[in-house]
């Protein structure tokens, strides 16, 4: 998968940023079966008012009509997801107070980014358990903790 990360809070540069938010990508769209389109993905996406912790502007509407369904994924013709952004200030400070290291609490955000922009959300029950389950899973690919403990 290709990510690109366009850094405009220079503190973001210490965490590593890029490889982490590739890495947790990555791992949410293998988990997700889609790790064969990685390759092309990359070629042809590279072809090149209240903070919040992260934010995801899909590129298409994939929620599912029936609650706690998967959404549809996405074709081989579509060679991008979307823009997530995170906020460096709410990141940290949200990871000081689970106690968490912030590049743990940032992988969770991208893969629950990258879940957004799958189509996948938290509003409704069903929805938020599907969602939280899969966010468990591929964080525990990552090896990191799960962040609803």
């Amino acid at each position: 998968m290709s990510v690109d990360v366009m850094i405009e809070d220079s503190r973001w540069t210490a965490t590593g940023l890029t490889a982490l938010a590739a890495r947790a990508g990555d791992a949410a769209l293998v988990h997700l079966g889609l790790d064969a389109r990685s390759a092309a993905l990359n070629a042809a996406f590279r072809g090149q008012e209240q903070a919040t912790n992260v934010l995801s502007w899909p590129l298409r509407d994939r929620a599912p009509e029936r609650e706690g369904a998967r959404p549809a994924l996405p074709g081989a013709e579509e060679c991008e997801l979307g823009d997530i952004a995170l906020a460096y200030d709410t990141c940290t400070a949200e990871a000081r107070a689970a106690g968490r290291v912030l590049s743990d609490h940032v992988t969770h955000l991208v893969v629950h980014g990258v879940l957004h922009l799958l189509g996948y959300d938290h509003l409704r029950d069903g929805d938020a358990e599907l969602m939280e389950r899969l966010e468990r899973e591929i964080l525990g690919t990552l090896g990191v903790d799960d962040p609803y403990e």
